[in-house]
């Protein structure tokens, strides 16, 4: 499992509503190519700033590159992040899981049946979609 971090920033103000945008846009987009198990996205407010991480899993390179393209390394942007974002990251960091604990550590491995789905549910729970 592969897991894609990104970082962007907004001003306080706008964390809202690029929030709901990203949900349109990029959170969609990754749910929508096969290969992703599920996305995270943390926010912390720093003053006059909010920082946006976005950690997303996939089951494999394979899988990032159809999300991303031939450049895995690049962030994606979509049309109106200019409008959202003060500042971010050009590349993405891609990292390797090698633990997991709780109900992520109880899924299957990415070559059987039900990871996705448990993925998302651990990801629903964690963030009080559930």
């Amino acid at each position: 499992m592969i897991a894609r971090t990104w970082q962007g920033w907004t001003k306080t103000e706008n964390a809202a509503a690029y929030l709901t945008y990203l949900k349109k846009t990029g959170l969609k987009s990754f749910g929508d190519t096969p290969g992703n198990l599920a996305a995270l996205t943390l926010v912390r407010d720093d003053a006059e700033r909010a920082h946006f991480l976005v950690i997303s899993l996939w089951d494999g390179i394979d899988a990032v590159r159809r999300f991303a393209g031939d450049r895995p390394d690049r962030a994606v942007f979509f049309p109106d992040d200019d409008h959202f974002l003060i500042d971010r990251h050009e590349h993405v960091e891609h990292y390797k899981l090698v633990f997991a604990s709780g109900a992520l550590a109880e899924a299957r491995p990415p070559d059987q049946d039900g990871l996705r789905d448990r993925a998302r549910n651990w990801v629903r729970f964690a963030v009080g979609l559930r």
